[in-house]
């Protein structure tokens, strides 16, 4: 890792540190230095700060750039559960455990390989040579749908209806505890965790609008079965609503660790990972203009979570 120091000669009372960074670094992206600036790689006067912070006249910056990561993934011949899969594009069921894409600690084994074996070239290079064909993510503990882009066009489309939030995203999760409500619906601004970097939290003030609407589906020993739909796609989104409601995940050892070991105490078992499937992807097909709709039957570790907290 580098370090660079840059202290800013004049005030950009109406600019933003991502902008003003790319300005300065032509070659690297404004995403990147969000991502960067999101992750404290980047400091103000030795302190975190937001991508809209102003800089201000005499102030030092510090860049911490990341260590260069290989140009490409490697092929590797991996199982895939396809769901749909046409010229165009492609939606699979993925496992939980899997990684989505090459990232430190984790160069091979992930989707990413997988695909580049499975489509031999043929995927969207709009994500660059780490992530070609992903328009969306999934975190590795979590189960379900996701679409791959197998050409650039079909990857812009599809970008645009997740942008537009005309996706439609359909998840079931087991919560802790009982909901006091059968339905409902959470709509709370999401931001970085002010100290836990790698967290997200619900905020007041500032952070990303989100919103998530949801329906009992079961009523279980010490959780709930619920079926959730999310209008926007931020981080960590269903575990910090729930987390926010009082009711964190089953198994979500990053936001519901208390709640989880009360739920362990009371029925005597432990949830493998966060009980979090994407059950339902639906949206128009790029080339054909038509509806489409997909849905990922539950994992095996989901459905013994489910049989241990009904019996």
């Amino acid at each position: 890792m580098s370090t660079e120091t840059i202290i800013i000669e004049r005030t950009l009372l109406r600019g933003r540190l991502d902008k003003f960074l790319c300005e300065k670094f032509p070659a690297t992206s404004r995403g990147t230095f969000q991502r960067l600036i999101e992750a404290s790689a980047i400091l103000v006067n030795g302190q975190p700060v937001k991508p809209t912070h102003h800089p201000r006249a005499r102030e030092t910056i510090e860049i911490r750039w990341p260590e260069i990561q290989p140009a490409e993934a490697r092929p590797e011949a991996m199982p895939l559960d396809i769901l749909f899969e046409d010229t165009d594009l492609l939606v699979l069921n993925k496992p939980p455990g899997l990684v989505v894409h090459p990232a430190a600690g984790h160069a091979t084994g992930t989707l990413v390989n997988a695909l580049l074996h499975h489509c031999a070239g043929q995927l969207s290079g709009i994500g660059g040579v780490a992530r070609p064909g992903i328009v969306h993510r999934l975190d590795k503990d979590t189960s379900g749908c996701l679409v791959v882009a197998k050409n650039d066009a079909t990857h812009l489309a599809l970008s645009a209806q997740f942008a537009s939030r005309k996706v439609e995203k359909i998840y079931h999760a087991i919560v802790c505890g009982a909901l006091s409500k059968r339905e409902g619906s959470i709509q709370a601004a999401i931001a970085r965790h002010a100290v836990q970097r790698k967290k997200m939290s619900v905020v007041t003030r500032g952070g990303r609008e989100a919103l998530t609407t949801y329906r009992v589906i079961e009523s279980l020993a010490g959780a709930m079965l619920v079926e959730a739909r999310i209008y926007t796609g931020r981080t960590h989104q269903i575990r910090v609503h729930f987390e926010h409601l009082g009711h964190p995940l089953v198994g979500d050892a990053i936001y519901g660790e208390r709640a989880n070991r009360r739920l362990i105490e009371l029925v005597d078992y432990e949830a493998p990972r966060q009980m979090l499937h994407a059950r339902r992807l639906a949206f128009v097909h790029p080339r054909s203009t038509k509806s489409l709709a997909v849905e990922a039957p539950r994992p095996e570790d989901f459905e013994e979570t489910l049989r241990m907290l009904r019996s």
